[in-house]
């Protein structure tokens, strides 16, 4: 369980993960020690899963985002196994998330152009085992994206 100290740490460190222990222990009003011990078990807990560096693909050059919603062809009980393994290998694909419903999958995938667009969807997403149905949605603009908890 949380305390007020580790909430505080949390709520400094998700804010500018780039902080060295030091100076997140002195933001969070600690010693240096304290903090790395409440750190270190927050990890070892799997409160905290990893600290990441967060990459403008726009900036490298990838201009077209589509997200795909998929539904499988559920004939064969590994479809979802089978299709999420051959979709890890794609390297254009930058998130996948499951749902209940009518679709069954989302698909995130980045392509410098709409002609690299559809090199990757006909050569990669099309070849991917048990899809019954695909539906494109076409990314304009990125509203919020965020995953500060409000601690």
């Amino acid at each position: 369980m949380l305390d007020d100290a580790d909430r505080r740490l949390l709520r400094y460190w998700q804010l500018e993960p780039s902080l060295t222990m030091a100076e997140l222990a002195e933001r969070a009003g600690m010693t240096h020690g304290k903090a790395a011990r409440r750190v270190t078990r927050m990890q070892e807990d799997g409160i905290v899963l990893g600290v990441s560096a967060i990459i403008d693909w726009a900036a490298l050059g990838y201009a077209v985002e589509v997200s795909l919603r998929i539904t499988l062809e559920k004939t064969q009980g590994n479809a979802f196994d089978a299709f999420m393994a051959q979709a890890r290998k794609v390297p254009e694909v930058i998130e996948m998330q499951t749902f209940l419903g009518r679709v069954d999958l989302r698909l995130s995938i980045i392509a410098k152009d709409m002609a690299h667009y559809q090199q990757i969807y006909r050569e990669r997403i099309l070849t991917l085992p048990h899809i019954a149905d695909i539906e494109a949605l076409m990314h304009v603009a990125r509203i919020k994206s965020e995953e500060v908890l409000p601690l």
